[in-house]
């Protein structure tokens, strides 16, 4: 089906924004921890608590910025004031001056808070109600985010592995990027994206007060309800997911091997495999959701995000026997980690993209970025505990805290257990929670 210009545009504009997101955050924990190459020399524990505060509040700063857009700014000018504050962020970071550093991660998360939750809002704004084609135009627009995440940890990774260039010019990078899509929005946004996210007028904004502060219908409350489920199951799905960036990332750099042909290949390209496997599998899955809802078989959200968290699960039992493997001190074969990113990539598009149309179908539409920013903040709790989880991760391979298989493998085995045991509660509330959907779980 025929998806509207803007669609494109978003795209365009999120990939420019994730490729600096994702460019610097394969970055963060190698260059907390790196000693050799003028890094930090943090000890790894309080390297990757830090990046789970830096995710945490990345994704919980937009719920303000949801709200700041609903009641006075509008989408349109929220994503252009927090694109322009993570690009002074990123170019913090890329300064060597002490303090910089932390002052380039405070802006680049005050940033994502206006611009993250608005430009998905934006998306949904660009369809009616019920209008078929949300779930594939979110799933496009999902591709952008895979497309900028694809292109930020190759680019800047092999600037920041260079001996020619270093961790300051990658994150430099990643703020090049950034403008760039700073740049593609304004020129064409009047064009493509005509009446779309405007700010409130006046009148419009104490209209919208009051409305705001009238009593929420009833099937309006059950939907919200809905909603604060998701939200709640989801922080068990990106809690596995966000291991990417600390615990995975680590077991690229040092238990893997990463020799090809002679050449080192940069742990921080690891983390491309997720956003190429989106691409590969994101046209499949928008045409597999479109065959099913045309025959009339398409499967529910509760049912979509329930596959999802049995993915992720099954994803890590290749971590956990790769890192039985590596108990013996052998590095270990990259194909490891390729399956358990395949896997959580199947993962993630049962879970993302679906979450996303699903907030612009339930919530109520005076609060629409507020509830997308709800959405965020359920993976920023999720970016906290997996960061403090992974801090974790030495003291249960030592059996600290329990002992089940030994070392690594004990740690990734939580990742097992839990998202597996999420999707089986999930399954038993999802008649329950269809119900509380009003018809609105499917297209």
């Amino acid at each position: 089906m025929k998806q509207p210009r803007g669609i494109y545009l978003l795209f365009a504009v999120e990939m420019w924004e994730r490729f600096s997101y994702y460019g610097m955050r394969a970055l963060l924990v190698l260059y907390l921890v790196d000693t050799q190459h003028g890094g930090m020399g943090w000890d790894r524990a309080p390297a990757q608590r830090l990046y789970g505060w830096y995710g945490f509040f990345a994704y919980v700063l937009p719920v303000l910025g949801g709200a700041a857009a609903d009641r006075w700014l509008g989408t349109r000018r929220a994503m252009l004031i927090g694109g322009l504050i993570i690009a002074a962020g990123h170019f913090c970071l890329a300064t060597p001056i002490a303090g910089a550093f932390f002052v380039g991660l405070v802006l680049v998360v005050v940033g994502t808070g206006f611009f993250k939750a608005n430009a998905s809002t934006m998306v949904g704004q660009l369809y009616r109600e019920r209008d078929p084609r949300r779930d594939p135009g979110f799933t496009i627009y999902y591709m952008g985010v895979n497309t900028g995440a694809l292109l930020g940890p190759l680019v800047c990774g092999y600037l920041a592995a260079s001996p020619h260039w270093g961790w300051h010019y990658g994150f430099g990078a990643a703020g090049v990027g950034m403008v760039l899509g700073l740049i593609c929005y304004v020129a064409l946004r009047d064009r493509y994206l005509p009446g779309i996210g405007l700010a409130p007028t006046r009148s419009a904004s104490g209209a919208g007060e009051k409305v705001a502060h009238t009593r929420l219908t009833r099937e309006e409350r059950d939907r919200i309800i809905a909603l604060l489920v998701i939200f709640f199951f989801v922080i068990f799905f990106w809690t596995g997911f966000e291991q990417a960036g600390s615990s995975m990332n680590l077991f690229a750099q040092e238990r893997t091997d990463r020799d090809a042909f002679g050449h080192l290949v940069p742990a921080a390209w690891f983390q491309s495999l997720n956003p190429v496997f989106i691409l590969l599998l994101g046209p499949v899955f928008a045409a597999l959701w479109q065959l099913l809802a045309r025959r009339g078989r398409e499967p529910s959200t509760p049912i979509k995000m329930t596959a999802g968290l049995a993915f992720m699960g099954l994803g890590f039992v290749f971590m956990v026997v790769g890192a039985q493997r590596n108990a013996a001190g052998a590095l270990v074969s990259p194909l490891w980690l390729v399956a358990a990113y395949l896997f959580h990539t199947v993962g993630e598009l049962c879970v993302s993209p679906i979450g996303l149309s699903l907030v612009t179908r339930l919530a109520p539409v005076r609060l629409g970025a507020f509830f997308m920013g709800m959405w965020y903040l359920s993976t920023g709790i999720a970016e906290l505990v997996a960061g403090q989880l992974a801090a974790l991760s030495e003291r249960i391979g030592r059996g600290e805290l329990f002992h089940a298989l030994g070392g690594q493998a004990d740690f990734y085995l939580v990742f097992v257990v839990a998202p597996l045991a999420a999707a089986f509660i999930l399954l038993l509330f999802s008649p329950w929670l269809r119900r509380r959907m009003h018809g609105r779980d499917i297209l």
